[in-house]
């Protein structure tokens, strides 16, 4: 299934970065954005949870809406390929995780220092200020059927509302993490690219970037991508299956 080349530079590799959208949490259960018909999205306005405007509008909704979210995906479980990329870390020189995910599913199977392009669903920050803080986990276990109107928490600092330390639609990425996320696509020397689509940008470019440098790259993902011909291997099926195979390939039987 692996070739020789691929083993052999997953082995002597000194710094890989593991690039992992939507696709890597759906297999434990996490819905993505686009599955409205059966997820955290449906039957909610996106506008009002995706943007400040709409935020603002009826910020106890929203905050309400967001500490529902954090419960549903609380009650969820890293799969397989979380572990997998967990334990990579620990044969290797170094391995940066990138996800595009706002989950804390790597993190819970022992992947440490993740960049997190789009934010984190556990961390909460001021409208107005600098202040940022993560959320305890005995306050995200407290169980939440349904989204429920909620007033938001207030900054310690300067007493505004607080919101969803998350990339709303029409922000930037976080620019300290973007940038540790461009220099690493750029200076890696394999990349593994897991459950993304590749059609949400800028974070797509990431793989674009390791490509152009002609970086050894490997995509995982069970549907086709615009990038499909491009990366050097290309593995159809799911990360859950596909990285504990090529984890033992390389290094033996996870622990």
């Amino acid at each position: 299934m692996f070739s020789e080349n691929l083993i052999q530079k997953l082995q002597n590799s000194k710094h890989v970065v593991v690039f992992t959208g939507a696709g890597v949490s759906a297999e434990s259960g996490v819905p993505t954005f686009r599955d409205v018909e059966n997820g955290l999205w449906e039957n909610f306005d996106v506008m009002k949870i995706g943007t400040e405007q709409g935020y603002l509008q009826d910020p106890s909704f929203g905050w309400g809406w967001y500490e529902w979210a954090r419960h549903q995906v609380f009650l969820k479980q890293p799969n397989p390929a979380h572990y997998a990329i967990a334990q990579l870390a620990e044969k290797l020189p170094k391995v940066t995780v990138v996800t595009q995910n706002v989950d804390d599913l790597h993190e819970r199977d022992g992947s440490l220092d993740v960049l997190h392009i789009h934010g984190a669903l556990n961390d909460v920050c001021c409208l107005y200020c600098d202040y940022k803080s993560t959320l305890p986990q005995s306050r995200i276990a407290i169980e939440v059927e349904q989204p429920i109107s909620s007033p938001p928490d207030i900054c310690p600092l300067c007493s505004s509302i607080m919101r969803p330390h998350v990339v709303w639609f029409g922000e930037n990425l976080p620019s300290d993490i973007w940038q540790k996320a461009k220099e690493a696509s750029e200076q890696c020397d394999l990349m593994l690219i897991i459950g993304t689509s590749g059609l949400i940008y800028p974070a797509a470019s990431l793989a674009d970037r390791a490509i152009y440098k002609k970086i050894e790259s490997v995509q995982i993902n069970p549907d086709a991508t615009d990038i499909d011909t491009l990366v050097t291997h290309n593995f159809r099926g799911k990360a859950g299956e596909i990285l504990p195979l090529l984890f033992e390939a390389a290094f033996g039987e996870m622990k």
